[in-house]
């Protein structure tokens, strides 16, 4: 079964393996599929599920909803967001606004089949509104009863502290930031964890295996398996086109004798590797067939000794990217169109 951590400074506690279901639900994979896949990840303990309302332009809430329907509400952990264009993509079906967060959580709640989430985010920062305007639409909701906690992703270092501080004065909490991190993408370790930690804020990171990479199905110089995310033309292919370098591929090869000598495969050995980092409080994963889950919950509760990861480090250290300059290019100067 999955263990739990707590998320940031608070007492609510999430499956540290959680189910995300970006570039699956009403896309990659059809309704039935990815409901027995949702049913799959219940069965092996997994409670906590992130959604987002742009994902698949709202149907993928659509879908998860469908799949947790007659689930004891109180034993589910639901994540959801707001910030990108979405619906009919008009100059307010965007962005951090106050009218855009309040239609964004009802839209949500109508499409999940929920009365609250438990985790409403901020899906990137929002340069055209004022964060006070932000915040303190988030503290309403949550005032509301129609959110529990309230969280980001991709922010800043510094976005993490303003927002944090307004969260603060309005007597509600920040407690996560959802950003990339893997092995082979570690731009958060430099700022923004150090200051995450200082705030009380845990990381639900995304792509905790380089959209697949890390599983070691990729080959240098090898077409790319059929029917993996890479041959997906909806998004899948452009997300992992930067990792399929021969060189990426090769540096990921090496980590196959460090997983076998720890009796792991090379995707647990990857998500052990992301969870070793005590600020992550989950690694998000998804599925195109239930069976996949198998596999990647047995990650969950793996401590990796030191000479293991110092070894993973070692292989992965030419091809890894570190660079925290990267956390400012995430979020859109302006409001995409």
């Amino acid at each position: 079964m999955v263990n739990y951590r707590y998320l940031g400074n608070s007492g609510f506690k999430v499956s540290e393996i959680t189910y995300g279901n970006w570039l699956t639900h009403a896309s990659q994979v059809e309704n039935d599929a990815a409901i027995a896949t949702v049913h799959k990840a219940l069965d092996l303990g997994i409670t906590s599920f992130d959604t987002a309302d742009v994902y698949a332009n709202t149907a993928a809430e659509v879908v998860l909803g469908e799949a947790l329907k007659g689930q004891p509400r109180e034993q589910l952990e639901i994540f959801t967001k707001v910030y990108w264009p979405i619906g009919r993509k008009g100059p307010n079906d965007q962005g951090l606004s106050r009218k855009h967060i309040f239609d964004g959580i009802h839209g949500s709640l109508r499409r999940l089949g929920v009365d609250y989430v438990d985790l409403y985010q901020a899906h990137r920062y929002d340069y055209e509104t004022p964060l006070e305007e932000t915040i303190q639409a988030f503290a309403d909701i949550v005032r509301q009863g129609k959110a529990l906690y309230i969280g980001v992703s991709e922010w800043t270092a510094e976005q993490l502290r303003a927002g944090h501080a307004l969260a603060k004065d309005l007597g509600i909490q920040l407690v996560s930031n959802q950003p990339q991190y893997s092995a082979l993408w570690r731009v958060i370790e430099d700022k923004v964890v150090p200051t995450s930690k200082e705030l009380g804020i845990s990381q639900i990171v995304w792509s905790p295996l380089a959209q697949g990479v890390l599983t070691g199905k990729y080959l240098p110089g090898q077409p790319v398996p059929a029917g993996s995310r890479a041959t997906d033309e909806a998004g899948g292919a452009r997300t992992i086109a930067r990792f399929l370098t021969d060189d990426v591929l090769a540096a990921v090869q090496k980590l196959k004798p460090i997983a076998d000598e720890a009796g792991l495969t090379v995707a647990q050995l990857s998500l052990a590797w992301v969870l070793h980092n005590p600020n992550v409080a989950a690694a998000l994963v998804g599925a195109s067939r239930p069976e996949q889950l198998d596999d990647t919950v047995k990650a969950s509760g793996v401590v990796l000794d030191a000479d293991v990861k110092a070894a993973i480090d070692e292989a992965l250290a030419p091809v890894a990217i570190t660079d925290p300059e990267h956390t400012y290019t995430t979020s859109p100067q302006t409001r995409p169109a």
